[in-house]
């Protein structure tokens, strides 16, 4: 049970990992051509992060207790992405908006894992 758990959460992360790399890549090239406003780019990331942590849950989190596999993948996602991004852009900041970003994440993942778990596959 642990074993199948994990491989589930680990597809979960990786997928939204993968996801969200292609995601920043095209959206990168859109905010250099629109010459969007920081404010706006932030909106959107924000957008995107809950868009893709729900669409991976949904995807991959199958059986029991999907709210605890959810909020661990939504944790991991965050925190992953969060320590990538830092690596590429050169800063390591912590601030409350990061934890508010977790939370965010956690309970996003937790919900849509409740949702994953009562879909029924037909």
């Amino acid at each position: 049970m642990f074993k199948e758990n994990a491989i589930q959460i680990v597809k979960v992360t990786l997928f939204a990992i993968v996801l969200t790399l292609v995601y920043v890549l095209i959206f990168t090239l859109i905010v250099q051509l629109a010459q969007l406003s920081t404010p706006t780019v932030k909106v959107i990331n924000q957008i995107f992060k809950v868009v893709i942590i729900v669409c991976s849950t949904l995807l991959f989190v199958r059986g029991q207790k999907g709210y605890i596999k959810g909020g661990i993948s939504g944790f991991l996602i965050t925190m992953i992405s969060y320590l990538i991004f830092s690596i590429i852009g050169g800063n390591f900041s912590l601030s409350w908006l990061f934890l508010l970003e977790i939370l965010i994440s956690v309970v996003c993942g937790g919900v849509s894992g409740i949702i994953a778990v009562n879909i029924k596959k037909s």
